[in-house]
């Protein structure tokens, strides 16, 4: 059994990109309270856009014309654009704007007529004799309330308290309930929030975006990616290193102790080790150590990407700072 929802909002909204920003959090309260996928281009929601424009300072809404079953948002910008163009231009050349209903061709990028309504009663509705009217209790509404998930504008006010997130990633993270779900599941096992919103916007989306995939079918549970992140707060591995390691766990489906153990990538933050390094890289550079002994201190970088380079990435770039300082002193 399927049911038609229709939803009717309040003429108070004043450009295409205000519309279609509420269109677009309509579709995301429906697909947070499961009422449907919300797929425009797949006919689950349809939008219909009432269109008006008047002289400044005219307190009476002008003459309303419907665009009828725009399938994107995009378009739902476009139509609603064009439209208000064009019915500027006929108030302003002394024409009439007949109410109508319009539909919008992308490929033109305008709009056509598809049937007048001369009169505001064309837009009545009729009661189905079979069908009673429903009355819904107070109590009921409550109740229902109750038992609906958090819905997304509360969830993206929390996702800033309580993870310190900036407006961008809660906007981000909170678009998709599946997405909001994993972030927090993530959080929940490693504690480091922004670096978890950092990994999931940068290198989860990447691969979810090149192989058209959603996160529910990532082959990276928010428990690998957790202990991935955690070996890097510990400072077992480098961001540099991490990144690989990520990319093997997606194509091999491996944790990434498992890949680390093949690979030997494991960061060193031996003293012992990481001396031998930088001796041999000082022994190698005498100008770059000049420079830097001379006030140059850029050449430091120089030199670290020197030992990072023979260690593999391996070396614990903090190590490195600190031993090259004091024997370059």
């Amino acid at each position: 059994l399927l049911t038609l929802l229709e939803i009717v909002s309040k003429p108070d909204m004043n450009s295409p990109e205000e519309a279609a920003g509420y269109a677009r959090m309509v579709r995301q309260i429906l697909r947070y309270a499961d009422v449907c996928d919300g797929n425009l281009e797949e006919g689950s929601m349809r939008c219909d856009c009432n269109v008006s424009a008047r002289p400044k300072g005219q307190k009476e809404l002008g003459t309303k014309v419907e665009l009828k079953n725009l399938n994107s948002f995009r378009f739902i910008e476009k139509a609603i654009d064009f439209e208000i163009h064009r019915q500027i231009d006929l108030i302003e050349s002394g024409d009439k704007v007949v109410q109508e209903t319009r539909l919008y061709d992308s490929t033109k990028n305008k709009t056509f007529s598809m049937r007048s309504k001369e009169e505001a009663e064309d837009y009545r509705y009729f009661p189905d004799p079979d069908l009673l009217p429903l009355k819904i209790e107070e109590k009921k509404i409550f109740q229902i309330q109750e038992e609906l998930p958090e819905m997304p504008f509360a969830k993206y006010t929390r996702f800033i308290n309580e993870y310190q997130l900036s407006v961008q990633d809660a906007l981000f993270l909170t678009e998709e309930q599946d997405v909001a779900s994993y972030f927090e599941e993530t959080v929940h096992k490693c504690k480091q929030a922004k670096m978890v919103a950092n990994w999931i916007m940068t290198e989860l989306y990447k691969e979810l975006n090149t192989h058209k995939l959603s996160v529910k079918n990532s082959p990276i549970t928010p428990t690998r990616l957790a202990d991935l992140i955690n070996l890097i707060d510990e400072g077992s591995i480098s961001g540099k290193i991490a990144k690989k390691v990520f990319e093997l766990m997606w194509s091999e489906n491996k944790t990434a102790d498992e890949i680390l153990e093949e690979k030997g990538w494991k960061q060193v933050s031996n003293n012992n080790d990481i001396e031998g390094w930088v001796d041999e890289v000082i022994a190698q550079s005498p100008d770059q150590v000049a420079e830097y002994k001379s006030g140059k201190i850029k050449v430091l970088g120089f030199l670290m990407g020197q030992v990072m380079k023979l260690s593999k990435g391996q070396a614990n770039p903090g190590v490195v700072q600190e031993i090259l300082k004091e024997k370059l002193k």
